[in-house]
């Protein structure tokens, strides 16, 4: 594997995990959105990864068609799950026995999978200037 293979790998999960970070962080903001344009209270989004698709030159130079490749965000999923009822009879959105559809987002889970894309981000920035390390020695060989 070439250096430029590795960076661009890493740079790929970077994306991918920036696009985490924002679903999250909306995830978050909007814990007590109780009505959206789609109606009814918003509802938790999550990212979904797989692996990028090899270029057609790149699937013909790997030896047994399993060359690394990066990652990216194929689509970003919406929980379906029920909604949390609370009781506020003075709420707007309250029905008319006095409950409130609140988002399904437990602030746990987001903390959590925050902590997760952060530390899987700051893995990715460690690669990248572990190979910026290597190509720098490698250069100074030269000298």
């Amino acid at each position: 594997m070439d250096i430029f293979n590795s960076l661009n790998i890493s740079a790929s999960a970077l994306k991918a995990q920036r696009i985490r970070l924002d679903t999250i962080s909306s995830n978050m903001a909007n814990m007590e959105t109780t009505s959206t344009p789609e109606g009814g209270p918003y509802k938790r989004k999550m990212v979904v990864f797989e692996p990028q698709p090899l270029s057609f030159a790149k699937h013909m130079l790997s030896a047994e068609n399993k060359a690394l490749r990066g990652v990216k965000v194929s689509r970003i999923a919406v929980d379906n799950s029920e909604p949390k009822l609370i009781y506020d009879p003075s709420h707007p959105d309250a029905d008319d026995r006095g409950y409130v559809a609140m988002p399904n987002i437990d602030i746990l889970k987001e903390t959590t999978d925050m902590m997760m894309a952060t530390r899987a981000y700051e893995a990715n920035v460690t690669a990248i200037k572990s190979a910026k390390r290597m190509a720098l020695k490698a250069l100074e060989i030269g000298k």
